[in-house]
């Protein structure tokens, strides 16, 4: 996994990427400690809506900057958007009233739904080969998790010899650090898009993904995902604090175990990558996340829900790790940015969904009705990804494009090898099974 870090130019991008992500950590951790000192026992409220308020921006605004990314250098790009978010931050200490971070909140989601797609694009340009490139997702994915773990641990380090304002200084030197790495690396130019209305490229990659059969099953997939999902990052601390009558320390040690859980699929993610296809191991893996929720009632030991929690979380990276891999073979390099950008607002939509449904359902009912109806709507997903994501298709469809390249995304199967021209009636509609 780690040969990958000797390509330079993923090398520098990869370590913007981790001095991003840390930064984000400790400004999770200040934005806490601000939204109680400005509003006390109300500062739940005020986090809820700050994430109410970022998941509308990514749904709203990552298709638009995707548009706006195709008519501005990537690197310039790039870099503008991470010191944006870097302004934003410095600005957080700053502020008196709740409306302020709600405000600032915005403008920083409205950057990273700019940037996230935008960089997740570049990566397969840079790694062309598929092995490097499924390697290279692992590799983030690794970073995430580890970020998770290690970001908490280093703000209260740091919280022990400074307060907390401080810790908008590091997101700030974080995002200014990940500019930095950006402008250095040798990014390769964007594949030549035919010219279109903005708003027609607006709605590019959504209307690629739902016109792409395996994309329209991974957009459902993600749907079971946030629903499974929504359980972990909603419930665990009530789970743990009211129904196990267990401290904060508990809490933490059940994010661990899913943190760890998803380390260890994203390790071998490359291995069971190489001997199986996407779409078993993602439905496995999404799969294992639901019968997991489905579980939770029964967990009456904090060491019962770690276990349960890792299980949870290697399904989690299951899922998620081979997205890139998905979209690279559904989408041509010109559009590749467009149909990130579709992903990441479509995803976010199911988890705007799934975020308040489990906490309200487990406020008003109690947790294990949450569990069983965020299981029955992951489950009900499941069935759907199987009817939209078939495992095969006819070799020959009615054809109307007798100008593909025999390298177009929609002359390669579901593993991403070639196989024989076969006729197509619509580019965005089907693709061709493994002769």
């Amino acid at each position: 996994m780690l040969a990958v870090l000797a390509n330079r130019t993923y090398r520098h991008l990869f370590a913007a990427q981790v001095i991003a992500l840390v930064g984000t950590g400790l400004a999770t951790v200040a934005l806490g400690l601000l939204a109680w000192q400005l509003a006390g026992e109300d500062a739940g409220l005020v986090l809820g809506t700050a994430l109410a308020i970022k998941m509308v921006a990514y749904v709203t605004l990552a298709p638009i900057a995707a548009a706006v990314a195709e008519r501005l250098p990537r690197r310039a790009f790039l870099v503008a958007l991470d010191l944006i978010r870097a302004l934003v931050i410095a600005c957080l200490p700053f502020v008196d009233q709740v409306w302020q971070i709600y405000v600032l909140i915005f403008l920083l989601q409205a950057a990273a739904a700019g940037f996230t797609p935008a960089f997740q694009a570049v990566i397969p340009d840079v790694l062309k080969d598929e092995d490097d490139y499924t390697n290279a997702l692992s590799l983030l994915r690794l970073a995430e998790d580890l970020e998770q773990l290690a970001s908490p641990i280093l703000a209260a380090a740091l919280l022990t010899v400074v307060s907390f304002p401080i810790l908008f200084i590091g997101t700030v030197a974080g995002y200014v650090g990940s500019a930095a790495l950006v402008v250095t690396a040798r990014l390769p130019g964007r594949a030549e898009a035919e010219a279109g209305h903005f708003w027609s490229d607006v709605v590019k990659g959504v209307r690629i993904y739902t016109r792409t059969p395996r994309l329209r099953g991974l957009m459902v997939m993600e749907a079971s995902v946030a629903a499974a999902g929504a359980m972990i990052y909603v419930n665990t601390v009530v789970l743990v604090q009211a129904r196990l009558g267990l401290g904060e320390e508990a809490v933490a040690l059940a994010f661990a175990g899913f943190g760890a859980g998803s380390m260890l699929a994203a390790l071998l993610l490359p291995r069971i990558l190489h001997r199986l296809a996407d779409r078993p191991v993602m439905i496995g893996g999404a799969a294992l996340m639901v019968a997991g929720v489905a579980l939770t009632p029964l967990m009456g030991s904090l060491a019962a829900l770690m276990v349960l929690w890792a299980l949870i979380g290697f399904g989690f990276s299951l899922t998620q790790t081979p997205i890139g891999r998905i979209i690279n073979r559904s989408a041509r390099p010109a559009d590749r940015g467009a149909v990130f950008a579709a992903q990441f607002a479509l995803s976010h939509a199911c988890w705007l969904v799934t975020y308040p449904l489990a906490g309200w359902v487990g406020a008003r009912f109690g947790l294990a009705p949450a569990a069983l109806v965020l299981a029955l709507i992951g489950a009900a997903g499941l069935v759907a990804v199987l009817r939209l994501w078939p495992a095969s298709e006819p070799d020959a469809l009615p054809h109307r494009h007798d100008d593909l390249p025999p390298d177009h995304p929609h002359l390669k199967d579901d593993r991403g090898e070639h196989v024989h021209p076969v006729v197509i009636d619509d580019l965005h509609r089907h693709w061709p099974a493994r002769p």
